[in-house]
């Protein structure tokens, strides 16, 4: 098992001594991931958990699973570590699930870009991210995977997809703590943040070399009418609060700072106080959920989704890079069923295109490896193969004997080739130039 005792690093780990000089090359990062939602916490009437790990049975096939990875032949994997499972009492800490899972990955030459957190937090705190104590817990749980494995693993994301985080957990009420309402998404929104910049502190002071990347859900909204005009401009500005505020620049010009104290935000000055340097920024985007338009109703305002073209990619890549100027990292796409052949086909056309015009997109990660398994199920008490959702590069089918079985696509060769070409051949699948 690894220990902090084992060799050095492996010679192709990125870390941020080489980072820069990586990215000014022809360096391209193909990757891939492992859906890792992990909500612990019983729904109160399907008394359902929702730890992916467990629903696709990844507890029981990790090795076949990295296996597939391999077969790819990536060298990143975004990996989640289920929290739950490393303190499963504060401060007591069992390290077998990661000890195993990446000491396999780094043999096959795979480099774990490490998910601290997905969505969920140990049952032990409270109200998770809700909980006063949360911005300390996750740093010191961070300190100790760093600890764990200095010299070993350099890549982290403190924490996925911040904003959805804090609309499932404070505005809709899915997740822990349960809030259901703006003051709700506010309140968890400064929470995480907190416990991003606690977190990206406590890894750099461990271990200096560290790349932090910072992940995001990113979607672009839009309005038809003059009436949702202020409702589409906030909605697309709360797509970069999270970044604003842990880089520190949420001050008094910003435009949600209103809406923010509006909603009883405190510690707004903190972050300007204890901002973080993005390494790389991470945008988690798909077509058939990042296309949004804002609709008016005799009540408000509500949002539809449409179906978006390759244009989502080159559009939101240009905004991020315009407004953080950090290197961007496409951290997960994906489309559905028929789709995906097209999507890999017309997303890779639009990262070369951005390359060219100056966008230095560094990095693609198909997500997930194989189907997942949809969030409502947690909800409601449907048959499991109701909530199989296949997007990934493998399918999944339940066997008579209850086995989910992993099923390749034609995406897996597709995948591979490019993964196996290299940076110069990004949009080139199909023989399309």
């Amino acid at each position: 098992m690894l220990t902090e005792a084992q060799p050095a690093r492996a010679a192709d780990a990125i870390t941020r001594s080489n980072l820069d000089s990586l990215l000014a090359s022809d360096f391209f990062m193909w990757s891939t991931g492992i859906e890792d939602t992990f909500i612990t916490d019983p729904h109160r009437k399907t008394a359902r958990a929702l730890d992916e790990y467990a629903l696709t049975q990844h507890y029981a096939k990790w090795r076949e699973d990295i296996g597939l990875m391999a077969q790819l032949s990536v060298r990143y994997a975004r990996y989640g570590i289920p929290w739950h499972l490393i303190e499963p009492e504060r401060d007591r800490f069992d390290f077998t699930w990661p000890d195993q899972t990446f000491e396999l990955m780094l043999e096959l030459g795979i480099q774990p870009i490490v998910d601290l957190v997905h969505y969920g937090t140990p049952p032990w705190l409270v109200s998770g991210f809700g909980n006063p104590e949360y911005p300390a817990r996750v740093a010191e749980y961070a300190k100790q995977i760093a600890e764990r494995y200095k010299g070993r693993v350099f890549w982290y994301t403190p924490l996925n997809e911040p904003r959805i985080t804090a609309y499932y957990c404070g505005r809709l009420g899915w997740w822990p703590p349960y809030g259901r309402s703006w003051r709700g998404f506010v309140q968890v929104m400064i929470s995480v943040c907190k416990g991003i910049v606690l977190t990206q502190r406590a890894l750099r002071k461990v271990d200096p070399e560290i790349v932090c990347a910072h992940v995001d859900a990113t979607d672009l909204y839009h309005s038809l009418d003059p009436r949702t005009d202020a409702a589409a401009e906030l909605r697309q500005n709360l797509v970069f609060l999270a970044l604003d505020l842990v880089s520190g620049r949420v001050d008094d010009r910003h435009p949600l700072r209103g809406w923010l104290l509006k909603h009883r935000a405190e510690d707004l000055d903190w972050f300007l106080s204890e901002p973080v340097e993005l390494d790389v920024v991470g945008v988690n985007l798909y077509p058939m959920f990042s296309d949004k338009v804002v609709l008016p109703t005799s009540t408000g305002t509500r949002v539809r989704l449409r179906y978006g073209s390759a244009d989502l990619i080159t559009r939101l890549g240009a905004m991020y890079y315009e407004r953080y100027e950090r290197p961007i990292w496409i951290s997960e796409t994906a489309a559905v069923g028929r789709r995906r052949e097209a999507w890999l086909r017309d997303s890779l056309d639009a990262v070369k295109g951005l390359r060219a015009g100056g966008v230095p997109v560094f990095g693609y990660t198909w997500w997930p490896l194989f189907a997942l398994v949809a969030w409502g199920y947690r909800e409601k008490d449907l048959a499991f193969e109701r909530y199989l959702v296949q997007m990934g590069l493998w399918n999944l089918q339940v066997a008579p004997d209850g086995d989910l079985r992993r099923i390749p696509t034609k995406l897996v060769q597709s995948y591979r080739q490019v993964s196996l070409a290299g940076c110069e051949r990004v949009g080139l699948l199909g023989g399309r130039s």
